[in-house]
């Protein structure tokens, strides 16, 4: 049975680890804000960058091509680009998303694309170790980036590999990783970088803007120019993208992870002291039943 001692010890240390687990929350709900402002902010772009393309592209109709566009009818080569966190403490935020990864690139892919090989650019300390652990073909690794995000991150991936795709080393790059749908909810969300498929546009969380507005452009120098222009703009953004969303629903995982861990911990504190009132009020009762026993005893002499 565990001494007074013991239980003081207990509830001296659960209480510390409340204190750290609220001032974990507090900074994840700081950083949540920041990071859902980033997305908001850059919104407006992804949407206005849609637009122009769409309106561009619907004008050149299918005689234009890009490499951008190369679209392979026999898929062998597919690089994965996996988003994960560098810290730990947010749940199962990481582990659901590298469990889709494991059936991506165990299940899904030999399924969709039977001679295909894959490799994986791993983000995020997370992803690094898990896959060096269970020897995937790690191409190349970024970590640390979280700490302040940068849009050059973005284009460092895409100047390394899009001529990669372009030289037909790889027949399609894909990104997985965590979409910010609620404060509540994330989920994660496989989306297509290369090809660029025709007429694809920007998704702002899980709609797509039906309804686009047609507008009149004087182009200049001309029509191809300015889409050759935009299409790499394109894939920088949806990369930029994913590492925003991700960033956003690590902090709101983070905040749901200490918000539980605080009230758990709250809960076990108001459990140990009864425990400890217990203990004592016995060890009281004890004790005067020593004195009374002694007493009688010496009474009886």
């Amino acid at each position: 049975m565990a001494t007074l001692r013991d239980i003081r010890n207990r509830i001296k240390g659960v209480k510390n680890t409340a204190k750290i687990t609220s001032a974990m929350k507090m900074v994840s709900t700081a950083k949540l804000k920041r990071a859902q402002n980033a997305i908001e902010s850059a919104r407006p772009y992804f949407e206005k960058l849609d637009m122009i393309l769409s309106n561009v592209s619907s004008t050149l109709g299918s005689d234009y091509t890009n490499p951008l566009l190369r679209q392979s009818d026999d898929v062998k080569n597919i690089l994965l680009i996996v988003v994960t966190s560098d810290r730990g403490l947010c749940g199962s935020f990481n582990t659901n998303l590298l469990k889709e990864a494991v059936h991506l690139l165990n299940n899904q892919f030999p399924k969709d694309y039977p001679s295909s090989q894959t490799k994986v650019i791993a983000i995020g300390k997370k992803a690094v170790s898990f896959f060096k652990k269970r020897h995937y073909f790690v191409a190349a690794e970024f970590q640390g980036i979280f700490s302040e995000l940068n849009f050059t991150i973005a284009q460092e991936i895409v100047n390394a590999y899009e001529s990669d795709f372009i030289e037909a080393k790889y027949d399609k790059i894909m990104i997985l990783g965590n979409e910010f749908i609620t404060v509540m909810k994330q989920e994660p969300r496989l989306r297509n970088i290369l090809p660029i498929v025709s007429g694809e546009s920007i998704t702002i969380g899980k709609q797509k803007k039906e309804e686009k507005t047609t507008a009149d452009y004087i182009f200049e120098p001309d029509k191809k120019a300015i889409l050759d222009d935009l299409l790499p703009k394109l894939v920088n953004i949806k990369i930029w993208r994913s590492i925003l969303e991700s960033n956003a629903a690590e902090q709101a995982a983070r905040r749901f992870a200490m918000d539980n861990a605080t009230r758990n911990a709250k809960e076990l504190i108001s459990m140990l002291e009864l425990q400890y009132n217990k203990a004592r009020q016995a060890s009281i009762t004890t004790e005067m039943l020593e004195i009374v026993g002694g007493a009688e005893a010496l009474r009886a002499h």
